[in-house]
């Protein structure tokens, strides 16, 4: 009898709503903002050198790869929000190595982040995919955009002034923020997602489903799709800023246009809208062509340094586009049944970008100066222009059928 004056919402959990992610997403696009331009700063200044910072960064992106692609095992045996609770956790404790600072902890705080950002990353994903259907996940992802503008606007610029004042400020910040991470994450009741069940006996091997990816044409495409992307971000992030000040033009630049590329988030229902009103498979060829030209384009004018960081600039216009709607082509072909799994081979491509592309600007330039990056990564835009047209040309336009229940 007493059950029956508990309010209902202690006895039944409400449906997480787009904005409950999208609050996730910018909370943690504040963790993540205001770390982007202090933590290799004091990587650098931790490890002396530019080839141990580059060490660090290559073994943490390759710790973080492998640690993503081993969540779904995990999710087999721990709970997802448990797991979501477990990437929190690391966020904190890389915050505190980062705070102590020495040579030997700093490494570590490094992978410690990665994989706290993997982790997010894969249980973030799998819930949207448990909560939101097919048609509104260009809304979800458009939402997510919006409510961590500010944070990638103000982040990198806020992280840089605060380890002014005392070097480990940033991370006390960052770590405040994780804290509240968790502490809204539980407060929506999340819980573990639906569960959807399937043949007895899971795979034991973790990697298994990694057949299934390859098995599926669309999937590998969608991945490659966010793997250019990010490579064309951190191109933009790393690269223009080094030749800004090899230019001459000063260090202040470079970390300026990634402050007002980011801006660009807050526009992100207008591109939304725009994309709508074509098909996916416009929307992501267009952005994908638009922003392979703008880099070479980039690496043509290098000789006129101003114009360079204008034309990569105006890449970043449509790099952001790509973050709107390019991850919907892999979103949109997951089957049911492997949501966990699938997530965790997407969250890949930010690993995978970040082994490949300090990798690729090594080689190039061995053989040709710093603009010659600018032109590979828009060679490489190109290609992923090239994969874009063999989308299905309906990708995300509504069925006629279903036209009255999606508006």
């Amino acid at each position: 009898m007493a059950n029956r004056y508990i309010p209902l919402y202690l006895k039944h959990a409400p449906t997480p709503k787009i904005q409950s992610f999208a609050l996730l997403s910018g909370l943690e696009a504040v963790v993540r903002g205001t770390l982007v331009s202090a933590m290799p700063l004091a990587v650098y200044d931790a490890l002396g050198n530019a080839e141990a910072t580059s060490s660090a960064y290559f073994v943490a992106g390759i710790v973080s790869m492998l640690w993503g692609l081993m969540v779904p095992w995990a999710t087999r045996h721990i709970p997802r929000r448990w797991m979501y609770t477990l990437g929190c956790g690391l966020y904190v404790l890389g915050m505190v190595l980062a705070i102590l600072g020495t040579a030997t902890l700093m490494p570590v705080a490094l992978t410690c982040l990665a994989m706290a950002t993997a982790t997010t990353f894969v249980c973030l994903n799998a819930y949207i995919l448990d909560y939101i259907d097919r048609q509104n996940l260009g809304r979800s992802q458009s939402m997510q955009m919006l409510f961590a503008a500010g944070p990638w606007a103000i982040g990198p610029l806020l992280g840089v002034w605060l380890r002014s004042l005392w070097p480990p400020l940033p991370f006390v910040v960052a770590g405040s923020f994780a804290i509240l991470l968790l502490i809204v994450f539980w407060v929506l009741r999340l819980g573990n997602g639906k569960q959807i069940t399937r043949a007895k006996g899971p795979a034991a091997n973790p990697l298994a489903y990694l057949g299934r990816f390859f098995a599926q044409p669309r999937l590998i495409a969608g991945w490659l799709f966010a793997v250019m992307r990010s490579c064309g971000w951190w191109v933009y992030v790393v690269y223009l800023p080094i030749f800004c000040i090899e230019a001459g033009l000063g260090d202040k630049v470079g970390g300026l246009a990634l402050s007002l590329s980011n801006a660009l988030l807050f526009a992100s229902p207008i591109m939304l809208r725009h994309a709508r009103a074509a098909s996916v498979r416009r929307t992501v060829r267009f952005a994908f062509g638009c922003c392979g030209l703008s880099f070479v384009a980039a690496a043509v004018l290098s000789p006129w340094p101003w114009a360079t960081v204008v034309c990569c600039m105006a890449a970043a216009v449509f790099l952001v586009l790509l973050d709107i709607v390019g991850g919907l082509p892999f979103l949109m072909a997951v089957k049911p049944s492997e949501r966990t799994e699938m997530s965790a081979v997407y969250s890949s491509f930010r690993d995978v970008s970040g082994i490949l592309t300090p990798g690729a600007a090594w080689l190039v330039l061995l053989v040709a100066p710093l603009p010659g990056i600018f032109a590979a990564s828009g060679a490489g835009l190109l290609v992923a222009w090239a994969i874009s047209g063999r989308l299905h040309p309906r990708l995300g336009v509504a069925r006629p059928s279903r036209g009255s229940a999606s508006a």
